[in-house]
C-alpha cells in the first residue's frame, strides 16, 4: 500500500474518565482489568443501569473570567486540561508557533444539553418561561470549543464536530487536513461528553441500555452503559521519530439506518480500509485494534463481520468500554489515548466482563491483558447514521 498522508506527532495528551482524573488511572486499569462502571443513578433518571460517572465534576470551578461557560460539560473539559501537564505542553507550543497558529477541534454529542434540561425542569410553572438558560455560553454545541480556546488562550482556527459516537475520532481527520492546508501549525484535538437525561432516556427508549455491567463481545450482552469523559491531544507536524504518530485515518458514511449499523459491517470496513491505505501499511502490520465494541447485539456483530473481511481472524482486538462505559462523543479521543498508552507501555488491554464467548462473532478477544511490543494500532469509532471513523497510531 502507498502512504497517502504525512504523519502527525502526538506531543501530549490528557484524559479524564470514570477510571480517574489523569491517564495513569486508565493505564492502571489496562494492566489490572478494572472497571470504573458503577450501578448508580443520575438525577431524574428512573431506570436501573451502570454508569461511568466522573467523580466531583460538579465541584469544579471555571476560571473567574470564564464563569459564564460554567456547565457540567465545560467543567469536565477543565478537569482534563488541568492534569497530565497538558497546559504546560500547550504553552510550549504557543511559544513555538503563536496562539493564532494552533487549531482546536473538539467532538461532542451532548455539550450543554444538561443545562437546557435543567432550564426546562426549573421553568416558571405559570408562564413556562425558561429562567436559567444561556444559549451563547452553555446551551449550544459550540460552547465547549469556545471555552477550551479561551481557557488555553488560543485564537486559531477551530470547530466542533458532532457525528454521534464518531465525533472525537473524526476531529483527527479534520486536524490533519487543516495542518496540511497550512491553516495551522499544530492542533489540539479532543472530545468532551457529559451525562445528561437526553442520552440516557434516548438510548433507553431504543432498548440499548443494559441493566447489568456492559459485556462487549459476550454471547449474552444486553447493551451499553453510558459514561462520560474528556480528553485532548496536541498534534504537530512530525519532527521526532521516537514519538507516537497519527499515521492514518479513514472515514465513511454508509447511511444504512439512523441508529442501526449495516449488518455486514460495510461502512466500518470502508473506514478501516481507508485508514490502512492512508497509513501505507498492510492489515497484517496492525498489532492491535481497539474495537468500537458497544456491547449491543447488532453493533458487535456488525463490527466483527467488517473486521473479519479485512483482517485475519487472529487479529488482536478488545473493547475497553467495559472499563469506561460508552462515552459517546468522547469515545473517539478516550480510546485513541488508550491506543497510545498501549503503544507506550507494550500492552494489549483485556476485553473485561466477558463471560461467555459468542460463536457468531468471528473475531476473538482476550479476557486478560497481554504484554506485547506494538508498532501499529487501530481505533474504531462508529456512530449513528453510519458515520464511521478508523484511526491508526504508530511508533
Amino acid at each position: 500500500m502507498n502512504k497517502t498522508i504525512d504523519s502527525l506527532q502526538v506531543t501530549a495528551s490528557t484524559l479524564v474518565n470514570a477510571l480517574g482524573n489523569g491517564k495513569r488511572f486508565t493505564l492502571d486499569a489496562m494492566f489490572d482489568g478494572s472497571s470504573g462502571l458503577r450501578n448508580s443513578s443520575y438525577p431524574e433518571m428512573n431506570f436501573n443501569t451502570f454508569l461511568g460517572l466522573v467523580d466531583k465534576v460538579e465541584d469544579v470551578e471555571l476560571e473567574d473570567h470564564l464563569a459564564k461557560f460554567s456547565c457540567r460539560n465545560n467543567k469536565l473539559a477543565k478537569l482534563a486540561l488541568d492534569v497530565d501537564n497538558f497546559r504546560d505542553e500547550v504553552d510550549r507550543a504557543v511559544n513555538k508557533y503563536g496562539k493564532n497558529r494552533i487549531g482546536v477541534f473538539i467532538g461532542t454529542s451532548t455539550s450543554g444539553i444538561a443545562e437546557t434540561e435543567n432550564a426546562y425542569i426549573g421553568r416558571d410553572k405559570n408562564t413556562g418561561k425558561l429562567l436559567n438558560i444561556d444559549m451563547l455560553y452553555t446551551n449550544n454545541t459550540g460552547s465547549v470549543q469556545r471555552y477550551v480556546c479561551r481557557s488555553l488562550g488560543l485564537t486559531g482556527v477551530g470547530m466542533v464536530i458532532s457525528t454521534a459516537c464518531s465525533s472525537s475520532a473524526k476531529v483527527f481527520a479534520s486536524a490533519h487536513r487543516y495542518i496540511t492546508a497550512g491553516l495551522c501549525d499544530a492542533v489540539i484535538v479532543g472530545g468532551v461528553d457529559s451525562l445528561c437525561l437526553t442520552t440516557l432516556y434516548g438510548f433507553n427508549s431504543l432498548q440499548l441500555i443494559s441493566q447489568d455491567i456492559c459485556r462487549p463481545w459476550d454471547k449474552n450482552r444486553q447493551g451499553i452503559n453510558i459514561g462520560e469523559a474528556a480528553g485532548f491531544m496536541l498534534l504537530e507536524k512530525s519532527n521526532n521519530n521516537n514519538c507516537i504518530h497519527l499515521t492514518g485515518y479513514g472515514e465513511s458514511s454508509d447511511a444504512h439506518h439512523i441508529s442501526s449499523p449495516h449488518p455486514e459491517g460495510v461502512g466500518g470496513k470502508i473506514a478501516i480500509e481507508k485508514a490502512l491505505v492512508s497509513s501505507g501499511i498492510k492489515p497484517s502490520d496492525v498489532d492491535y485494534i481497539n474495537l468500537h465494541g458497544t456491547a449491543t447485539l447488532s453493533n458487535d456483530y456488525s463490527e466483527s463481520k467488517g473486521l473479519s473481511s479485512a483482517f485475519n481472524p487472529e487479529i488482536m482486538c478488545s473493547s475497553t468500554k467495559g472499563m469506561t462505559g460508552h462515552t459517546l462523543g468522547a469515545a473517539g479521543i478516550n480510546e485513541a489515548i488508550i491506543c497510545t498508552l498501549a503503544l507506550e507501555n507494550s500492552i494489549i488491554p483485556a476485553n473485561i466482563n466477558l463471560r461467555t464467548i459468542d460463536d457468531n462473532l468471528p473475531i476473538r478477544v482476550p479476557t486478560k491483558c497481554i504484554k506485547q511490543s506494538l508498532n501499529h494500532v487501530m481505533s474504531n469509532s462508529f456512530g449513528f447514521g453510519g458515520s464511521n471513523c478508523s484511526l491508526i497510531f504508530s511508533c
